[in-house]
């Protein structure tokens, strides 16, 4: 049976008997790109279009509490290079044996070799001080400007662009380098721009830092320690699971009835 059709603005994502593969492809396909960086200037249509699908993510209370800073000066990015390869260091002394040798081999950013850097800045205050669903959860935000971000791999990798997360900086370097205000945190600095090629295999697996673990590995069944077999045959099975519950028909002695 053809899937219902919902008329909207946006693009047409699902066909009319499923998913789009091509948005598994890309979820798939993504990669931490570091070494494969053209460096070839960006179009700015393009860009546009990838910075517009990270400010369309989802965000606690409609906050939107993110900030995309374009860094292309060369005295900011080799500034940044140079902090980037102290802290690498800092991390390889505290690392001995074998680990220290497969280290030694990976690299960690594409600072300069990218065509241009998105740092994404989060703004606790934006929305404040009543974020509607982040009374709870203090860190809803921030979730919420990571969400953006994985909608900017997803459209980088969509579009042909790669796209590097680089997290060896203190955060209080980066906010000097780029005049951040106080109370606004940078999340990540995110080197992007069009590759000659993706990796197959993620960086980390091809140097044997480590190996992605299977979904059945981190799949729980109804309380924590049914994980493994238990939560998998569920899935296996393939037998339709859930379903929505029952309405009570209590309304009268809901909050605020009568």
């Amino acid at each position: 049976m053809a899937r219902p059709r919902i008329e909207t603005d946006t693009p047409e994502w699902r066909g009319e008997d499923g998913p789009d593969p091509g948005l598994y492809d890309v979820i798939h396909r993504r990669r931490d790109v570091r070494a494969e960086f053209s460096g070839e200037p960006v179009d700015p249509i393009v860009l546009e279009r990838v910075l517009d699908a990270a400010h369309c993510a989802p965000s606690v209370g409609l906050s939107q509490p993110w900030d995309f800073v374009l860094v292309t000066a060369e005295d900011s990015r080799r500034a940044f290079w140079a902090h980037v390869q102290h802290e690498r260091q800092v991390f390889a002394d505290s690392l001995e044996g074998e680990e220290s040798g497969r280290f030694a081999g990976i690299k960690i950013d594409g600072v300069l070799e990218a065509s241009l850097s998105v740092v994404v800045t989060y703004d606790p205050a934006r929305g404040a001080p009543n974020v509607l669903g982040r009374h709870a959860i203090a860190d809803a935000g921030l979730y919420s400007v990571c969400l953006a971000i994985e909608n900017m791999w997803l459209a980088c990798t969509a579009e042909g662009w790669g796209m590097g997360w680089v997290s060896f900086y203190r955060e209080s370097f980066l906010r000097s380098l780029l005049a951040i205000p106080e109370g606004i945190r940078p999340v990540a600095w995110l080197c992007i721009g069009p590759v000659g090629a993706l990796q197959e295999v993620p960086d980390l697996e091809r140097h044997g830092w480590r190996t992605r673990a299977p979904l059945a590995g981190v799949l729980h069944s109804e309380q924590w320690e049914h994980r493994g077999d238990d939560a998998s045959a569920r899935l296996a099975g393939r037998t339709p699971l859930g379903g929505g519950l029952p309405k009570e028909a209590t309304d009268a002695g809901s909050p605020g009835a009568g």
